[in-house]
């Protein structure tokens, strides 16, 4: 027999006990690996590719406060502005749904598709979307879910805003980061309000990302000491300032991470110490013909990580195929749009498989060590 046989079948001598090892280890890091992702993508969400070029303006005291829309044509004089276009979020119960999977928001159509440019539409349903004042366009995920389709009304009850909306459903979008949104004309929600003169941020479109640092800084400075100053800053910045408002999410995703594996740790331990224990007499034997300390640290220390290792392609493996292939965003209802597990999150989750196969043989290989061979011979079967 050779010494990589010696080990397997060691390995194995107790199926049932290897197999819900290798169980726990692959349940465990199929966990970390989604704990880590899922805060990846809390912490760090997609951009869009035209999000480079864009700019977000809010007030400066709080984002639920609005905006005046004679800020418009201050916005559109400023050197390096492209476009400018009002995007008020509506937050309206649809059917029975108080809170709906997807949101609202306000905004001038034709302007509007010249700053979200990788949003596809057929070309007669933006026409529709440019003429119709009530005309409204909805992702392809929220229409496939609801199904909704062209020509359909669609009520709202106003929640946030005292106006409940009528809209008519003359297209579907798609290409972006988050195609779940429902957009609507301003001009619309204007009348509804009854002309109340109000945005709840506006959306810019710089020329070139060269001229962002210029225009975030004009677009600040040109109603700084007004009765409504502005924080303008880039989409990423944006969507960093909402994830704060989550709280310290990190520490909590971390605390339960570190749960995960010092539970496992001390299942593996357990059972590799269980493993060992029941051969005590034949270690002794190794020790007794010859093998030395460090040969026998060998062939505990490949044993568990052996096990550690099949459990770690079982996880990890497992995690990257079901989130790789199947769309995060049927199976968490919306609550994510995209769940990526990067090569350093299976590097993070391949790192603590490993040393969760040294750890775990490092008190029976200590307590191999200790015993002398006249001990090891005296243990039972």
């Amino acid at each position: 027999m050779t010494i990589a046989g010696f080990i397997v079948k060691n390995a194995l001598r107790n199926k049932r006990r290897a197999l819900l090892c290798i169980l726990s280890v692959a349940v465990s890091l199929f966990l970390l690996v989604s704990l880590l992702v899922a805060l990846r993508e809390i912490t760090l969400p997609p951009e869009d590719v035209g999000a480079a070029a864009r700019i977000i303006v809010r007030n400066k005291v709080s984002l639920a406060s609005p905006l005046p829309a004679r800020q418009r044509a201050v916005l559109e004089r400023i050197p390096g502005v492209e476009a400018v276009t009002p995007f008020t979020f509506y937050g309206g119960k649809f059917r029975d749904e108080d809170f709906p999977k997807f949101a609202q928001f306000a905004v001038d159509p034709k302007e509007f598709m010249r700053i979200v440019v990788e949003a596809k539409m057929q070309v007669d349903q933006l026409d529709a979307f440019l003429k119709d004042q009530r005309a409204c366009i909805v992702g392809k995920i929220t229409a496939d879910k609801y199904g909704l389709k062209i020509g359909d009304r669609l009520n709202f009850i106003g929640t946030l805003w005292p106006c409940d909306l009528e809209l008519k459903m003359v297209g579907t979008y798609q290409g972006t980061i988050d195609d779940r949104n429902l957009f609507f004309n301003h001009k619309y929600f204007d009348e509804a309000m009854g002309n109340l003169g109000q945005v709840g941020t506006w959306w810019v479109k710089a020329r070139s990302i060269d001229d962002m640092t210029d225009v975030l800084d004009r677009i600040n400075r040109a109603f700084a000491n007004t009765s409504a100053e502005v924080r303008a800053e880039t989409e990423r910045a944006f969507q960093m300032s909402m994830v704060s408002m989550w709280g310290n999410i990190k520490i909590l995703v971390r605390s339960i991470c570190s749960v995960v594996v010092f539970t496992l740790l001390l299942v593996s331990a357990s059972t590799m110490s269980m493993a060992i224990r029941e051969r005590f007499r034949e270690l002794a034997v190794l020790k007794a013909i010859g093998f030395q300390r460090r040969e026998i640290f060998g062939f505990i220390l490949a044993e568990s990580f052996g096990l550690a290792a099949v459990g770690a392609l079982l996880g990890i493996g497992g995690a990257w195929a079901l989130f790789t292939h199947i769309s995060i965003s049927k199976l968490t209802d919306g609550i994510f749009v995209a769940f990526e597990v990067t090569p350093q999150i299976m590097g993070v989750a391949g790192t603590v498989a490993a040393a969760l196969g040294i750890i775990s043989a490092l008190a029976p290989a200590i307590a191999m060590a200790r015993m002398s061979v006249v001990e090891g011979l005296k243990t039972l079967d």
